[in-house]
């Protein structure tokens, strides 16, 4: 299991490490506050995967301190993305609508290879959930992303990129405080190393409310 956790992380940060530096060029040429809130997070979950992979084989209690150390890097780039957003409100700039879309369902498709390599792990324990729960959030956002570009050439408006990127930060904040809940749960659990943490089916979609086992 943890060989195979161990394969599925790297090839995860290398597709998000990439992904990172195509959509930050692409935010910055094109004025988007929607891509470059997406590459942001891309840097981020690149750093969720590093910190996971140094806690693959350690405790619970370890994989724990990485997930709030997850959770506060989610929650920065959230109130990052929330002043980038509130920024363009006030110096207004119409982004490249073609390069928001054909960098965003780019985007899109690397996420879904990221999601679905994610999916079968979700449940195995803390560490893997609260990757799974960045790459879900990122389908949202690439989703949002090719919307917004959509209705920026429909209404040709710069709000609907400053909208999704404002959405997108409020998912960030959403999930850090999610993650790093759990992480503090877990860290004052008593948790032998022979009871791993897993989660219930009921809660996965959500990464909440832990059982054991």
């Amino acid at each position: 299991m943890r060989d195979s956790h161990g394969r599925v992380l790297w090839i995860v940060l290398a597709i998000n490490a990439v992904m990172f530096f195509v959509e930050g060029a692409a935010g910055i040429f094109a004025n988007s506050t929607s891509l470059l809130a997406d590459a942001l997070d891309m840097l981020g979950d690149a750093l969720v995967y590093g910190f996971s992979l140094f806690v693959l084989a350690r405790s619970v209690r370890w994989q724990a301190g990485a997930a709030l150390v997850k959770g506060g890097f989610m929650l920065a780039f959230g109130l990052g993305v929330l002043g980038e957003a509130a920024y363009k409100t006030l110096h207004p700039v119409m982004p490249g609508i073609e390069t928001m879309g054909i960098v965003g369902g780019l985007a899109l498709s690397a996420n879904l290879a990221c999601f679905f390599l994610l999916y079968r792990h979700r449940g195995d324990n803390l560490n893997m959930s609260s990757t799974w729960l960045c790459s879900r959030n990122d389908l949202i956002a690439n989703v949002g992303i090719l919307l917004a570009a959509g209705s920026c050439y429909l209404l040709a408006s710069r709000w609907p990129d400053i909208i999704v990127g404002a959405i997108i930060a409020g998912m960030f904040l959403s999930s850090a405080l999610s993650v790093l809940r759990q992480s503090l749960q877990a860290l004052r659990a008593p948790i032998s190393p022979a009871q791993p943490m897993l989660f219930s089916a009921k809660n996965q979609h959500n990464g909440a409310d832990r059982e054991q086992i």
